[in-house]
């Protein structure tokens, strides 16, 4: 080998090659030191039409090829969007994923008619008159009333879009669906190694408006119920220490709901929302236990001490502060949610992605202590 190819750059000649440590080191005093992308786990939290703004996002995440993922844990629209962006990285990489993600939402957004939506204060949307009164009506029959040949378009979009076969054998990601089993409560997550349409369905199934979806004799309702989103499985089976939550919502209103309107919305929210906080605080607890521990720290210990977290959230955002408007997947709405969430995601990629493989970008204490 040439004496030029041996050495780092700005070595004195005769200089022995560097390796390891030492050639980073002196790597980094030349200026030349090498970095390696980060790898990321996402948590993406559910929430109907709301998961547009979680699109946006992962658009944006997926410009920037300094990120690498791993795993993806979600429920309900979190699951669509951990699927979709699956299928599209299969099929053509990122660029493969941002297409995927864009085809689904843009198709989504034909199927919904403007005559039951009416522009509100801001950004958001909600029911006209006759939405509500074809809402109110509804309600007071089971889904297998309102639809006993279970007709449902969001399955024949996702029989259309994505290829569950090749994606349960060659999924590029650790994929984590929750799902919630009927008959006990219990949180079920599906691998990508069981993906079909009937688990990503179920994992969506709002039971006052969708058919139970049964899966091997055993009846399954929205996973959005038991865990929005799971994080446990990207801590016990993903080598990645970075989690990002991307949450659809907000984990504080600063006014306390007086209308009718805004407290079924906040009580929704809070009931949604009320698993992933608890999984979040005993993440924090445990946290705090491993780093005072007295005797040693074990291999749990240190796998808890090694955690980084961060997060982009919906907070303060007009757009999302109804919870009807979850129902309402029209495309103009969806799409201004894509921007919001690119708009979002490129502020924490400015401020917080550095943090990525050396520290959390959030106080996980004042948020979930």
């Amino acid at each position: 080998m040439a004496e030029s190819e041996s050495m780092p750059a700005g070595a004195e000649p005769g200089t022995p090659p560097a390796s390891g440590l030492l050639a980073q080191w002196r790597r980094a005093l030349s200026g030349q030191r090498t970095t390696t992308p980060a790898k990321l786990n996402l948590a993406l939290q559910g929430g109907g039409a709301h998961g547009a703004f979680t699109w946006g996002v992962l658009d944006a995440l997926l410009e920037n090829s300094r990120i690498e993922f791993e795993g993806l844990s979600g429920s309900s629209a979190g699951a669509m969007n951990a699927v979709v962006f699956a299928h599209g990285w299969l099929q053509g990489g990122r660029e493969g994923a941002r297409k995927a993600l864009a085809k689904f939402w843009t198709e989504l957004g034909r199927q919904m008619p403007w005559g039951l939506m009416t522009r509100r204060k801001g950004d958001s949307i909600g029911f006209t008159p006759a939405g509500k009164l074809f809402s109110s009506w509804a309600g007071q029959f089971s889904p297998m009333q309102l639809n006993p040949f279970d007709l449902n378009p969001l399955r024949d979009l996702l029989v259309d879009q994505i290829d569950f076969e090749r994606l349960r054998t060659h999924s590029p990601f650790k994929l984590f669906v929750g799902t919630t089993q009927v008959s006990t409560g219990k949180l079920r997550v599906f691998r990508e190694s069981e993906l079909d349409v009937d688990v990503l369905l179920a994992s969506a199934c709002l039971p006052k408006i969708h058919r139970t979806v049964v899966i091997d004799g055993e009846a399954y309702w929205d996973g959005g119920y038991t865990a929005n989103p799971a994080v446990f499985p990207l801590f016990y089976e993903c080598e990645a220490r970075d989690v990002l939550l991307v949450l659809l919502n907000p984990l504080r209103r600063e006014v306390t709901p007086s209308t009718v309107a805004e407290i079924e919305t906040r009580i929704a929210e809070l009931g949604f929302s009320a698993n992933l906080l608890r999984e979040m605080r005993m993440f924090t607890h445990g946290i705090q236990f491993s780093s005072a521990a007295r005797f040693g720290q074990g291999r749990l210990e240190q796998r808890l001490l090694d955690m980084r977290f961060h997060m982009i959230d919906t907070s303060q955002l007009d757009s999302l502060d109804r919870s009807d408007s979850k129902l309402l997947p029209h495309g103009p709405f969806l799409q201004r949610l894509h921007q919001q969430g690119r708009e979002r995601a490129a502020l924490w990629l400015q401020a917080d992605a550095s943090a990525l493989g050396r520290r959390s970008s959030i106080d996980l204490q004042a948020l979930f202590g």
